[in-house]
């Protein structure tokens, strides 16, 4: 199968390439170019391509949207995509240096603010604004990696209160993380009819920003180990098994 690995930034690229370089070595894998040029196949191998989507929900739709259309023109369209990176978690749902794999990937601010609160775009008459990955696939990914599972928020703009955190969590009471591109990506591959898992490492609690709380360097390596056991998944998995 061919898998996309889409991140935000190269720095996430670069931790899951570690995971995928050592199953490249042991011959498990194919590991394409960090700009996701189209695998040339792998003889029952997956071929995973790794790509820096850049930062927020539309530049990582664009990117992602062109990834899928270059590798379907060349005739190794992508049977999988991921989305991953770090991510803000819901304290004490999803603590610093936890994973979580999204059963629902949400935009959690597309919508319309009213006197009365929050609408989704979806109540307005239009639009989608969740996207529901593979069950089967999260129960795999989630019981290799040992993530917990819940919804992982999208949003244009990082919370940055404890009155906002709130917020969001009582509107979706199963949320474990927020991260900006996860619907973006979900977006592009529904387009194509592509099944998309969202994975994510915790680096900081959402609310407040308080930098000297951040640990990214321990979410980028919890990344890369997880990216090692879930190889194995993706190896194993294919789309008919939605």
């Amino acid at each position: 199968m061919h898998v996309l690995v889409a991140t935000a930034v190269p720095v996430e690229r670069d931790a899951v390439a570690r995971a995928f370089a050592a199953a490249a070595d042991e011959g498990r894998v194919l590991l394409g170019s960090a700009d996701a040029a189209p695998g040339a196949g792998g003889r029952g191998r997956p071929v995973i391509d790794l790509v820096a989507v850049g930062v927020g929900p539309a530049r990582a739709a664009a990117t992602t949207a062109s990834a899928l259309t270059t590798a379907a023109r060349d005739g190794a369209p992508y049977g999988l995509v991921v989305s991953t990176g770090i991510a803000g978690g819901f304290a004490p749902h999803a603590p610093v240096g936890s994973l979580v794999v999204a059963d629902e990937i949400t935009a959690a601010d597309l919508g319309a603010e009213t006197p009365d609160g929050f609408l989704p775009v979806t109540e307005l008459g239009f639009g989608t604004v969740t996207h529901r990955p593979p069950e089967a696939l999260v129960r795999e990914a989630a019981a290799a990696t040992g993530a917990r599972t819940g919804a992982v928020l999208t949003v244009s703009t990082v919370t940055g209160t404890a009155v906002r955190a709130a917020r969001l969590r009582a509107r979706h009471p199963t949320a474990l993380a927020e991260a900006m591109e996860g619907f973006g990506v979900a977006e592009a591959a529904a387009a194509h009819g592509t099944p998309v898992l969202e994975l994510r490492a915790v680096s900081n609690p959402v609310g407040p920003r308080d930098r000297a709380a951040w640990r990214i360097g321990d979410a980028l390596a919890a990344l890369t180990e997880a990216f090692g056991k879930l190889t194995p998944v993706l190896e194993s998995w294919h789309p008919h098994d939605r």
